[in-house]
This record gives structure tokens, C-alpha cells and sequence, in this order.
């Protein structure tokens, strides 16, 4: 499966900025978004126009980064059959959503998963494997 980012973006944390990123396959969709306090990652159907967003991840507190004026690399990966993304923020693995396991992973494990996408966020290395 292919690793090709199918967005990339340099930002500045703690500058609010939204990123849509549509698989290139099917009606899911994935959006990085900056608020300026908080990166989150979220997994939305296209499909659903009531509630298109499936899940959400939590990415970092901006509170938190030791350095936040400084440019960061965002990635958006897609899986060649449309049905899985992965976050990475310079080059490094933050999150994962697997719409066809109906599974979502991030390394906060937070907030509480949305049971009727998935049961947990808690993370695994296993998750990477779906983009060999």
C-alpha cells in the first residue's frame, strides 16, 4: 500500500488552520485542525450530510509544545484503496483512522472514542502495518 502523502502542509502550531484531506476512493474524508489551543485529527463520512464526522483524535495542546512558533511538516497519508489515513506530523506517526475495521488510533488515547465508530483510540504500532 502506497505511503505517498496525498497532502502536505508546513504550519506553525498554535496558528488555527484547517486541512481537509477526501480519500481519493471513497466518500470518507479525514481534517487536521489548529484551533490555536489544541491539534485534533477527525474522521468524517461524506455520505452522512446530518453527521458526517465519525470520530475525533486528539494530537497535542498547543499549551504543551515546547516551541510552538516553530514550522512543523503535516501529512496526510491514504492507503491505495481509500479506506484508511494517517497523520504524521514530521514524519512521525500520530494517528491513524481505519474505515473499513471501523478502528481509530492516536498516541494521547484521547478523547473517549465514539462508540458507534469505533471502541478505543488507544494506540498500536500494528496500526502502520495498514499502509504496507
Amino acid at each position: 500500500m502506497s505511503s505517498k502523502p496525498h497532502l502536505s502542509e508546513m504550519i506553525i502550531i498554535g496558528h488555527p488552520i484547517e486541512l481537509d484531506c477526501p480519500s481519493p476512493k471513497t466518500s470518507f474524508a479525514v481534517v487536521f485542525e489548529d484551533d490555536g489551543k489544541t491539534g485534533y485529527f477527525y474522521g468524517l463520512d461524506l455520505e452522512d450530510k446530518k453527521q458526517p464526522i465519525l470520530d475525533s483524535l486528539h494530537i497535542y495542546d498547543v499549551k504543551d509544545i515546547l516551541d510552538p512558533n516553530v514550522s512543523v511538516q503535516i501529512d496526510i497519508i491514504w492507503s491505495d484503496d481509500g479506506l484508511k489515513s494517517r497523520l504524521e506530523i514530521n514524519g512521525f506517526p500520530h494517528a491513524v483512522f481505519d474505515f473499513e475495521s471501523r478502528k481509530a488510533y492516536c498516541r494521547t488515547n484521547y478523547p473517549r472514542p465514539n462508540r458507534r465508530f469505533t471502541n478505543s483510540h488507544k494506540w498500536s504500532d500494528e496500526a502502520l502495518d495498514l499502509f504496507k
